[in-house]
This record gives structure tokens, C-alpha cells and sequence, in this order.
């Protein structure tokens, strides 16, 4: 498949490649020779105002791929196929549909250009979800870029039908956060003695006695949910449909009032990792406290490698808390190749109208970078804290989802935490209604891979 512009930029290349795989499995051939594109055997893209060959699809291109400055863009959006799109464009008769520019707009969400313009924070300093285009105009629960891919794919096998277009496949992996490994245990007598005199002057009283059976080792923590998390994913099934977990831990090396954890030097704390990297990939979840001092990154880093003798090169951002492009320059000087902290920590959704992986665009330097990151699209949290929903609404809610990425043969990633998998009372019945997810995707093994 090749691309002809007049110009071939970083940014056309950056989004060539991505769409290009995500059709054909390999990045799209740019070219500016007009002769070279006439005579190109495979499927043709004409991205230019000018038409080429008469079996061309023909593309009007925005300014956008063109520009080297970061400045508001006008977004305006309108219905094609049904679902939104912006960026119009004069479009081509053949290519019915594309009358918006599917490169320009792609762009724009992947690389969070509307991240970099001014805007309001939320209470946490995070890009707040309410500033968004996919807010403002409905799509957030959609993968957009993925129903647009779509649909060129679709136009560009009817009018290239010799050319290879490979079938892709849905993925589900699911991922974990341990950001408070026990509610009660291995925090320390200050810790404990703190909050159990915390129980009795508050007349929580029934707490206070359970605090003490679960320290006595005669009741199980409520957050103590890893058991129950390993049989979720014991192989049962063939190994082909199995998926694969990521479990990303909290390794502060001092609580605060959003570092929660018990501490890495603690041997139990200790264990559980251990117990976890012998099975499952691991990865780093950056403290609060990182967020303010980029140095303690490394050393979470180190401390975890230290633990497991494992490299550790993938990461989540704690509370969701990442700023562009700070943040990802920050994991990328501390050698993280992946990160999965592409989403919201305020509403469940795509936040990069995305379900497939896709490397960051660093939008203030023009430069593809190697840090692949994963977008999630739900998280429990969400749910439970901001939505205020109760554990059917949940699966509801996560069923949707997972639909709308089967549609489009996309990476369903969801995030959970020990704490909501647990016996505790504030969660009841949350891990039954993801258990009920997980066996509906494993039930539906001929779409179901590894993650």
C-alpha cells in the first residue's frame, strides 16, 4: 500500500505507520513521485488535492500534518457513517465517507495534541476528561480512530481487491494495580496503633475487633484478594485462549497522603512481588510523590528490579496522574518502554478514541518515540468512586465496552485492584461482577488471545 503527498512529514509519516498497520500489519510506503505512485501494483492513497490515477482513493489533506507549531485547531464535527468526525475536507466520490481527513483527525487524538493547548486542570492536576472533543461531542465510550481504520480498510478491499489485507484479532488483557496490598497487615505497630485508637474514638467498634483478628491471624485481610486473582487466571483452558495478566506495584519508599502502600522493605511486601513476577509481567506504579520528584522514579524502578532480579521496563502512572509531555519524557529517561496509563482516572472511556497500542508522539519535539503505550479504557475506580455505580451497572458498563472493542478487533484493557477483589463490605459483590466479564470473554474462545 502506498501513500502519495506532496510533502511527506513527521507527523504523515508517525500516523502512515500507525494506520498502515493496523490495516496491512506493516506501515504504509510514502512517496512524493507522482510516476512511482501510478505505477505502485498495490493499493493506492492519493493524499493530495490534485487527482493522480484514475483507481486511486483520494484523501483531501488538512493543514494539520503540515504545520510545525501547536495552535488551536478548529474541530467542528459532523456524522459520517454515523459515528463523528471533524477536519471536512472536499472528499473523493469513490471513497464514499471520506470526506473528512482520516489522517489529519487520527492525528489529533492519537498524539493528544489537545492535551498540549491551554486548559483546566482537575482537582488532582491532571488534564480534566471535560476539556476533551470526545467529551464535548459524545464519543468518549467509542474507539474512534479504530471505526475510521475501519472503514478505509473496507473501501480499500473493494478497490484494490488484489492486495493482502490481514484479519485481526481481539485481544483482553486485564491489569492490576497494588497500590495498598493489605488493609490491615505488615503496616507496622505505628501504623496499626495509629488507626486502631483512630477506630475507637471514632465508636468503630466492630472494626477495632476485626482489625485485631485479621493482626492475630484469625480472620483474612479484606484486601488479601490473591488467591482469588490467581485461579481468575489459572490455566484451565488452552494455552492458546490464556490470557495474560500485568500486575503493576506500588514501591514508595515513604506513605503520604496518596502513597498508601506498605512499604518495600517489608518481607511480605517483598514476597508478593516475587510471588507475581515468577508468573506474571510486572511493572512499576509510580508513586504521588514521583509526580513531584522525577528522581524517585528511577529508584522505584530499581527497587522492584532489586526485589526480583527482573528488568523492569513497563509502568502506570499512580491516580492516573500524568501531564504531556512531562511525564512520558520522565518514564522515557528512566528507560520505560511501555506504559499503561493512557485513559482517565475520573471517567471510564477512550481517551485517546483508541483500542489498539500505538508509540507516543512527542507533539513539542515533532518526534515518533519508542514509548508504546497501551490505552485502558475502563477502570473499577472510576466506577465506583466517580460514576457512583453499584456492581451491575459495572459489568453493564464493562460488557459495553468490551463490545465495542470486539467490534473493532481491538486490545480490551481494564484495570482492577486487590482492594475491590477482596472481602471487603464497601466492595461487595464488584469481583463477582467482574468474574462474570471474564467468563463471558472466555467463554468466547475463538476471539479471545493472549494478552
Amino acid at each position: 500500500m502506498i501513500v502519495f503527498a506532496n510533502t511527506i512529514t513527521r507527523r504523515l509519516r508517525y500516523i502512515a505507520d500507525f494506520i498502515g498497520k493496523e490495516i496491512t500489519g506493516k506501515p504504509f510506503e510514502l512517496t512524493t513521485d507522482k510516476q512511482q505512485f501510478q505505477n505502485y501494483p498495490g493499493g493506492r492513497i492519493n493524499y493530495s488535492p490534485e487527482k493522480i490515477a484514475d483507481d486511486e482513493i483520494r484523501i483531501h489533506p488538512h493543514n494539520l500534518l503540515f504545520e510545525k507549531n501547536i495552535q488551536f485547531q478548529s474541530t467542528n464535527c459532523f456524522e459520517v457513517n454515523g459515528y463523528k468526525a471533524f477536519f471536512k475536507t472536499d472528499g473523493d466520490p469513490i471513497a464514499i465517507g471520506f470526506s473528512f481527513d482520516i489522517f489529519a483527525a487520527s492525528f489529533y487524538l492519537l498524539s493528544r495534541y489537545e492535551e498540549y493547548l491551554p486548559h483546566k486542570k482537575d482537582i488532582y492536576g491532571r488534564y480534566a476528561h471535560e476539556n476533551s472533543l470526545a467529551c464535548h461531542e459524545g464519543f468518549l465510550n467509542t474507539p474512534l480512530i479504530n471505526i475510521w481504520i475501519q472503514h478505509l480498510k473496507q473501501v480499500l478491499i473493494s478497490q484494490f481487491p488484489n492486495s493482502t489485507f490481514p484479519n485481526r484479532s481481539f485481544t483482553f488483557l486485564p491489569t492490576y494495580d497494588i497500590d495498598e496490598a493489605y488493609s490491615y497487615k505488615h503496616k507496622g505497630w505505628r501504623r496499626s496503633a495509629g488507626a486502631a485508637i483512630k477506630d475507637l474514638l471514632q465508636g468503630k467498634f466492630k472494626k477495632f475487633s476485626f482489625r485485631r483478628k485479621v493482626l492475630n491471624n484469625k480472620a483474612d485481610d479484606p484486601f488479601d484478594a490473591y488467591d482469588w486473582m490467581d485461579n481468575l487466571h489459572r490455566p484451565h483452558k488452552p494455552d492458546s485462549y490464556r490470557v495474560k495478566p500485568r500486575y503493576f506495584f506500588h514501591v514508595a519508599g515513604k506513605t503520604g497522603k496518596y502513597d498508601r502502600n506498605i512499604l518495600p522493605t517489608e518481607t511480605a511486601m517483598q514476597n508478593l512481588i516475587r510471588h507475581h513476577a515468577d508468573k506474571y509481567v510486572v511493572g512499576v506504579h509510580p508513586s504521588w510523590q514521583s509526580g513531584d520528584d522525577p528522581l524517585l522514579i528511577k529508584k522505584e524502578i530499581e527497587t522492584i528490579e532489586h526485589i526480583t532480579k527482573i528488568k523492569i521496563t513497563s509502568s502506570r502512572q499512580h491516580f492516573i496522574r500524568f501531564s504531556l509531555p512531562q511525564t512520558y519524557r520522565q518514564l522515557i529517561e528512566a528507560g520505560i518502554k511501555e506504559d499503561f496509563s493512557m485513559g482517565y482516572g475520573s471517567i471510564n472511556g477512550f481517551r485517546a478514541s483508541v483500542a489498539s497500542p500505538f508509540y507516543w508522539y512527542d507533539l513539542e519535539k515533532e518526534q515518533t518515540t519508542h514509548l508504546l503505550l497501551h490505552p485502558f479504557c475502563y477502570m473499577e475506580a472510576n466506577s465506583f468512586y466517580e460514576q457512583k455505580q453499584n456492581p451491575e451497572q459495572a459489568l453493564e458498563e464493562m460488557r459495553h465496552y468490551c463490545n465495542e472493542v470486539k467490534k473493532v478487533n481491538g486490545t480490551l484493557i481494564t484495570i482492577w485492584h486487590n482492594t475491590f477483589l477482596g472481602t471487603d463490605e464497601r466492595f461487595r459483590g464488584w469481583r463477582e461482577s467482574y468474574k462474570k466479564l471474564v467468563d463471558d470473554i472466555a467463554g468466547q474462545t475463538e476471539t479471545v488471545r493472549p494478552g
